[in-house]
């Protein structure tokens, strides 16, 4: 019995890796390595290279590896590249999602985690956010992730298939114990983004709006730190696994930090000034948006480990430079991001 990670050569995807792994479970990544790195997949996992709406690969992957349970990552998550291209969108978030559904009810998987976003509720004026807030995504990438919560729903009327969908609020921070992090090349996360201000990477940060009614004048988000999040998604598998039901449920603390507070404990962590440029609002921008969390502490009884703002910016950084070192050995040796594909570990 095995977990299928799509898209687990990615961020949050190879932390669910880790997290799975050294919780005891086995576990085969299927990632296309758009956005991905082969050599972020644990060497105890098994890496496919392919795309989860490739219906054959699915079909051989499903009945070699005795696939019981999937948690999907796989997509796409830039608010402004959805708005530019939205049918690319819709083709990779929505379409090829139901096609792995499909892929998965027909090899017989029971279960089935999905990562979802709080974009799916628009603009918000409850603080915090409950999962019953009415669903209004103003973006394409919102739009695409609810229509596949929908999906999923109806396809676990229809079919013995069980499935929870995490709603996020603002991932980030690395592995405390620095195996991976956020690696992607111009990454527009803002604590990547302050992390690479901080260590000379960027010349500076953009701030945008400082007259908002929060503490600082700046947006205030919910920031949780990302191995909080996957050991939701265990939990989340547990659940399903152990018979109980369906499960649609944010992932946040239930407080937030400005944008200032943020780059401020970046700077505690590096011990190093950012230049931070102050600019208008950007249309959209919310001044707060909050997770209410209860539901997934009260069913999955989860507890975060990590919910401090100090520990976000610090693993930020721990990661950050240790990539960089990673990048110039790389550089050196004239290798590209195809290199650690050749150690055989990969294979349907």
């Amino acid at each position: 019995m095995a977990v299928l990670v799509t898209g687990g050569a990615g961020y949050i995807g190879s932390h669910m890796v880790w997290e799975l792994l050294d919780h005891g479970e086995d576990v085969v990544v299927l990632d296309r390595l758009s956005t991905g790195f082969s050599w972020a997949v644990p060497p105890e996992a098994r890496l496919v290279i392919g795309d989860i709406a490739d219906q054959e690969l699915m079909k051989t992957i499903l009945r070699r590896n005795d696939i019981d349970s999937i948690i999907h990552f796989a997509g796409s998550a830039v608010v402004p590249e959805s708005l530019a291209d939205p049918l690319a969108y819709y083709e990779n978030n929505t379409s090829k999602s139901r096609t792995l559904i499909e892929s998965a009810v027909r090899g017989g998987v029971k279960n089935f985690i999905f990562s979802s976003t709080a974009a799916v509720y628009g603009m918000t004026h409850s603080d915090p956010v409950p999962e019953s807030y009415r669903l209004a995504p103003e973006t394409p990438y919102g739009v695409s992730k609810m229509m596949t919560e929908l999906m999923l729903r109806d396809v676990a009327r229809a079919h013995e298939f069980h499935y929870a969908a995490l709603r996020y609020f603002n991932v980030a921070g690395s592995d405390p114990r620095g195996r991976t992090g956020q690696s992607t090349k111009g990454a527009t996360h803002l604590v990547k983004v302050a992390v690479e201000a901080a260590l000379g990477k960027r010349s500076r940060i953009e701030v945008f709006g400082t007259d908002y009614p929060t503490h600082d004048g700046t947006c205030i988000r919910d920031f949780i730190h990302v191995s909080d999040l996957v050991a939701a998604h265990r939990l989340a598998l547990l659940h399903l696994r152990s018979g109980g039901g369906n499960l649609v449920a944010n992932c946040g603390y239930g407080h937030g930090y400005s944008v200032l507070d943020l780059i401020e404990a970046v700077q505690r962590a590096s011990g190093r000034s950012i230049e931070v440029h102050l600019g208008p609002r950007r249309e959209g921008d919310m001044p707060c948006v909050i997770a209410d969390p209860t539901l997934l502490k009260s069913t999955l009884n989860w507890v975060p480990r990590y919910d401090s703002i100090d520990t976000i910016a610090e693993t930020s950084i721990a990661w950050e430079k240790a990539l960089s070192k990673r990048n110039a050995i790389w550089d050196a040796d004239s290798q590209d991001s195809s290199w650690a594909g050749l150690t055989g570990r990969i294979g349907a």
